[in-house]
């Protein structure tokens, strides 16, 4: 195949300069979205954070960074004011005429998906590993991440091989306000199924319930989150709020467990399985299997 003169130019200005094209890469960058804020990080671009949303909270140096708000609640104002070069996050970011009005100051603004599951999180790892110019490092964490996922799943497939999955519902709150309840098709349904749980919740997305129907299904095990509180904190309001709680099996047995709420923001994000671990050995008995 016979190359133009104008790629032979390029090809020959590449090996005269090779940092050319790392040049070109955006080095100011905003991150509308936790999972998607630690990726960034992971793959060695937090240097060129100059702002973050207020669901990027991890590593806990993000924290130091100007705040843009709530991913879906942006301002335009705050975001460009920090004169970035790209704007990054997920369907789940907007409000659409501000991310319009972004794209037309001359921002580039590269939309992600938050769909929970391994292709998706592989192509995200592969666009953002393009965007940093650290494609190998990217095939690395996802080829690290899958191997963790299917530790994961063997290790359920043994605890359910003596022991039944037990029902799960989990909450999403804000301090101890009436929960939703995540339903299929999230984060936090992929990630009560990948700890080896049955979630309970038939709808889809995340949507209110009265107490007394949660109450009726007896989960045998309960997760929250809470936007608002960590710890014994988050507990004591959550049960405070919604006193019908205690009388479900979960909570007689003292099988409540908190999760991080940014973990169900953004998609599949680093510190996931790591959390399915610790959900695990929640779910099931100590004899059931060895840890992950």
């Amino acid at each position: 195949m016979r190359l133009s003169a104008s790629a032979i130019a390029l090809v020959v200005g590449l090996m005269l300069n090779p940092g050319a094209h790392a040049s070109e890469l955006p080095q100011r960058w905003v991150s509308a979205g936790g999972a998607l804020s630690e990726w960034v990080t992971a793959l060695g671009g937090e240097s060129k954070l100059v702002g973050v949303d207020t669901t990027s909270q991890h590593p806990a140096s993000l924290k130091a960074l100007p705040s843009v708000g709530y991913q879906r609640q942006l301002s335009a104002e705050g975001i460009l004011s920090l004169r970035p070069q790209v704007l990054v996050g997920t369907e789940e970011m907007g409000p659409p005429p501000v991310l319009a009005q972004i794209r037309n100051a001359g921002v580039q603004v590269e939309m992600f998906s938050a769909q929970p599951d391994l292709p998706t999180l592989k192509g995200n790892l592969e666009h953002l590993g393009r965007l940093l110019g650290s494609e190998a490092k990217a095939h690395a964490l996802f080829t690290a991440y899958e191997q963790a996922l299917d530790r994961q799943k063997r290790w359920v497939a043994t605890a359910q091989a003596t022991h039944k999955a037990p029902g799960v519902l989990m909450l999403l709150g804000n301090a101890g306000g009436k929960p939703l309840i995540a339903g299929k098709d999230t984060a936090a349904d992929w990630m009560l199924r990948q700890a080896g749980g049955r979630n309970l919740a038939t709808h889809s997305g995340y949507k209110p319930f009265s107490m007394e129907s949660l109450a009726g299904l007896s989960p045998e095990v309960l997760v929250f989150a809470d936007r608002a509180l960590t710890g014994e904190a988050a507990r004591a309001a959550l049960f405070k709020e919604n006193p019908i709680l205690a009388s479900t099996p979960a909570a007689k047995q003292a099988r409540v467990f908190e999760v991080d709420p940014t973990l169900l923001v953004g998609g599949l994000g680093p510190r996931l399985p790591q959390s399915l671990v610790q959900l695990s050995a929640g779910f099931y008995p100590p004899q059931a299997t060895s840890a992950p």
